[in-house]
């Protein structure tokens, strides 16, 4: 992004000063803009109807109407423009708020507490639409995954992967054990290119909204065990 089209950014959490801390960080990069703030997630839905954003940061926890249910419906509505991207905000390790979120369509989280550059990173990378799941993701997705029952052997025949060719399942197993595209392609021995398509392919067979999402579909079906 250029200065001349900043990535519009929408805050939304119930404590007042965390938005203000959000807001001193986002407005001192060329790139961004905070366009709005809500403090809870009905508020958020009402704004945004009105508002034009790019990617939302979304608490979890709020009254009134909490981060999973407002980003599902925020997701779900129907409009004239592409609805923003979500990055769940959370403010404990392992939140099953935060992965609820997820499967809603959000398309990352991040704790609370993580360090600027992260922050900052996330939202780039998400408003870029190519966003790599970062290893902390991963790393608390597979913690989560591990504290499940172990998938069943017949997972991989599961209705989501159903269209998928022996390749994309290929390709998707690797993207839910975090690797980028490049690592990919390196593994598969084929062109950077090849494995984006790839991507693309299985994001529109499975309905998926990104990759992370694709991480969680990977650990859902059995296709990847922890």
């Amino acid at each position: 992004m250029t200065e001349t089209n900043p990535t519009r950014v929408f805050l939304v959490d119930d404590q007042q000063m965390v938005r203000a801390g959000f807001r001193m960080l986002l407005e001192s990069q060329p790139d961004m803009v905070v366009v709005g703030e809500a403090g809870d997630g009905g508020e958020a839905l009402q704004q945004l109807a009105v508002t034009a954003a790019d990617v939302v940061l979304m608490d979890v926890r709020m009254p009134r109407l909490d981060g999973v249910e407002a980003t599902r419906r925020l997701l779900s509505a129907d409009g004239p423009q592409r609805p923003p991207r979500v990055i769940v905000l959370t403010t404990f390790d392992l939140d099953e708020y935060a992965f609820a979120a997820i499967r809603a369509g959000a398309s990352a989280f991040l704790l609370k507490d993580a360090a600027p550059p992260d922050l900052l990173g996330a939202i780039r990378a998400v408003r870029a639409g190519d966003a790599v799941v970062a290893p902390s993701t991963t790393r608390r997705l597979l913690d989560h995954f591990a504290a499940l029952p172990d998938p069943t052997e017949a997972a991989p025949s599961d209705a989501r992967l159903a269209g998928l060719t022996e390749r994309e399942r290929e390709v998707l197993t690797l993207v839910a054990r975090g690797r980028s595209n490049t690592e990919i392609a390196a593994d598969l021995v084929v062109a950077e290119t090849t494995v984006k398509t790839h991507v693309g392919r299985i994001l529109a067979k499975t309905g998926a909204r990104d990759r992370v999402q694709l991480v969680v579909l990977g650990y859902e079906t059995g296709l990847v065990a922890p």
